[in-house]
């Protein structure tokens, strides 16, 4: 069988393109390899393992066409992530290429059996919260006064502080950002086109996703590239808001086996799916395994900066994906030192991405 994964250059479809090549399958990846993730060539981690490389991008349609030729499943990674202003590009790269997608299959007839759509815990926004009376609610973005005046935590309609709770897939969904929005457009098209056409489609909703190969070029980079580059450049480790935020962590090696099982079993066929690691971590916890795993001297910084439309909690409930036997059998801590190694191995200028996480710093409050 052969499978198209566009994005897979990136640090998930790499990782899922090895799996299947262990499962025998025949690989094609399509990645435009464009700034910053990627600097314009094919990341060693690709060459010479029998894959066809594409270089090309998921909005042109012309080259999408070429790529799609002869493929029986699509894993569609190719994503545009940032918390920038320039809406209009989450949508042309995320939504418009996945209609492309499918617009493709039906105007050439192709035989694709089915299509993994990559999706993000983002498009629930801050999710649901309890009030002290029990009743849920679902709360808006937390204002910016709020944040300056550092009330960082989700209040109730009285003001009062509310209990978050973990995110389950059949919820109402309100992303706080355009890349959460874009997928959230993204997951209701395909499940729509999907449905019409008969082309099986399984979206996948990724929890924060950690390990080797992951870009540390970029500016909004998450938690894991920031304190790790920090901490080995001998720099302060900086946390925003108060660091008792929550997050979701899972391993890379964990996502490639969820793909792949979307492929593999039809019980997935237009459903929707958490992918996480099954526990919340405060940031400032976080923070402190980096430094205990790198062995840093570096100071943990907790400045209460914070970022606009980022929510206070993000931890997904797992239960879905776990009853049609998919585990997370990594740690946090397998991320971490998985990640050193590879930094270390690939012989960053620490000193330099830490440099440009400090520009992204400076666009924070």
């Amino acid at each position: 069988m052969n499978v198209l994964i566009t994005g897979g250059a990136g640090f998930i479809g790499s990782h899922t393109a090895d799996l299947l090549k262990k499962k025998g399958y025949k690989i094609k990846i399509m990645d435009d390899l464009s700034p910053p993730v990627h600097n314009g060539e094919w990341p060693d981690y690709v060459q010479g393992k029998g894959y066809e490389l594409i270089k090309g991008s998921v909005t042109d349609k012309k080259q999408l066409i070429e790529a799609m030729k002869g493929v029986d499943y699509i894993i569609h990674l190719a994503a545009y992530q940032d918390q920038m202003p320039d809406f209009s590009r989450f949508f042309m790269v995320n939504t418009v290429s996945l209609s492309l997608i499918f617009e493709i299959i039906l105007e050439y007839k192709l035989s694709v059996k089915k299509i993994v759509y990559s999706s993000s815990q983002f498009v629930y926004g801050d999710g649901i919260y309890i009030s002290e009376d029990g009743q849920e609610f679902f709360p808006e973005l937390r204002s910016e006064e709020q944040l300056k005046n550092k009330g960082w935590e989700v209040t109730d309609i009285k003001g009062r502080s509310a209990k978050f709770v973990p995110f389950r897939e059949n919820q109402k969904i309100n992303p706080t950002n355009s890349y959460g929005l874009s997928k959230m457009a993204s997951e209701a098209m395909a499940l729509r086109l999907g449905r019409t056409y008969n082309i099986p489609v399984s979206i996948l909703r990724y929890s924060i996703v950690q390990g080797a190969r992951q870009s540390p070029r970029n500016i909004y980079s998450g938690a894991l590239r920031i304190f790790v580059t920090q901490a080995l450049a001998g720099k302060p480790i900086t946390v925003t808001e108060d660091g008792n935020q929550l997050r979701d962590f899972v391993n890379v090696e964990d996502v490639a086996r969820a793909n792949i099982l979307m492929i593999e079993s039809s019980k997935t066929d237009f459903e929707i799916f958490n992918v996480g690691g099954g526990k919340g971590y405060s940031i400032k916890e976080f923070a402190i395994m980096v430094k205990e795993i790198t062995k840093s001297d570096s100071e943990i910084l907790i400045d209460g900066r914070f970022r606009r439309t980022d929510t206070r909690n993000a931890v997904s409930d797992i239960f879905k994906l776990k009853s049609i036997g998919w585990l997370p059998i990594n740690t946090p801590e397998k991320s971490i030192k998985d990640y050193v190694n590879w930094i270390k191995e690939e012989g960053f200028d620490v000193e330099k991405i830490v440099e440009n996480i400090d520009r992204g710093h400076r666009r924070l409050v």
